[in-house]
């Protein structure tokens, strides 16, 4: 089996990519990592493990990063809900997170299984940057490295208008990632604009599987619904994290170009701003697989498998 090591800010998004992961018959998840981000960080670790134990399973989830590198913490709850969860009155309190901490969980598990880990980050990098600035070898011990991050072909961005929020949140964590020397592929918010909009169609599709991860998938959009509808101005709630799982299963399907990405960091308004040279107008050493599509069918046929 593949050992997938999650990096995450938990909130209504990542919960569906953990269920995803946790699901797979073929992925042994050896541990979450949880980062501050779209909620603080203390809400986010008891929103996985809220999500572990609604899965049925008994991974081990470690608290990280509580703060960006050099930035006071700004979070998404105005998108995902106070609570990150929709704000619809789940018992998200009084779990408690294995003894240890993120970023040395990064270090300890990719040692400890050289050549076999992929690790998938789907918040911000704070967890990988702190991990890779105190051992940096391992960039070139871990297997696959998949971010969910920036916009790489076309697109807005969704906190600023170039800026997607988990580079924006930490962009100087960004950019020791992405001068690292490892082995990334970053699949953007655009990917997922284009490909992994939960419309009302979709959205009844998944409610039909008749699971509880179904339900909880669904449910936990409500404060994003409506976000999308009223300031986004999407057919319904997007899925990034999602979206960035199904490539880490399986990117066949996936669409992408090797390229030299940089990251803007600052200040606003191009914080956080992905810069990507697909013209080689700056002579730059390729350092990032991006994924420009990953095919709206594959994507949602193996969200419904895993779902349901």
């Amino acid at each position: 089996m593949r050992k997938f090591l999650i990096d995450t800010d938990t909130a209504s998004d990542d919960a569906v990519a953990m269920c995803m992961a946790l699901a797979h018959p073929d992925v042994d998840v050896v541990g979450f990592t949880v980062v501050a981000g779209n909620v603080p960080l203390d809400q986010a670790v008891q929103n996985a493990l809220y999500t572990v134990e609604l899965c049925g399973a008994d991974t081990p989830v470690y608290a990280g990063a509580p703060a960006p590198m050099a930035r006071d913490l700004q979070t998404a709850q105005e998108v995902h809900g106070e609570d990150g969860m929709g704000d619809i009155g789940l018992p998200l309190s009084g779990r408690t997170p294995a003894e240890g901490w993120g970023p040395q969980v990064i270090v300890d598990t990719i040692r400890a299984n050289p050549g076999e880990v992929t690790l998938i980050a789907i918040g911000p990098l704070t967890n990988l940057a702190i991990a890779l600035l105190w051992a940096p070898d391992i960039a070139e011990k871990v297997e696959r490295v998949v971010i969910m991050g920036g916009t790489g072909e076309h697109g807005p961005g969704n906190i600023t208008p170039t800026a997607e929020f988990n580079f924006w949140v930490d962009p100087e964590a960004v950019r020791v990632v992405l001068r690292s020397g490892m082995p990334l592929e970053l699949v953007g918010w655009d990917v997922s604009i284009a490909n992994a909009v939960v419309t009302e169609e979709r959205r009844a599709e998944i409610r039909a599987l008749g699971t509880a991860q179904a339900n909880f998938s669904i449910d936990i959009q409500a404060t994003l619904a409506q976000y999308a509808w009223e300031e986004t101005r999407l057919a319904g709630p997007d899925f990034p994290d999602p979206i960035a799982m199904a490539h880490a299963i399986d990117p066949s399907p996936a669409t992408s170009e090797f390229l030299a990405v940089d990251i803007a960091i600052g200040p606003d308004p191009m914080r956080g701003t992905m810069i990507v040279d697909h013209y080689g107008f700056a002579q730059g050493t390729p350092n990032a697989t991006v994924v420009t599509r990953y095919p709206e069918d594959a994507f949602f046929g193996m969200l419904y498998e895993l779902l349901g």
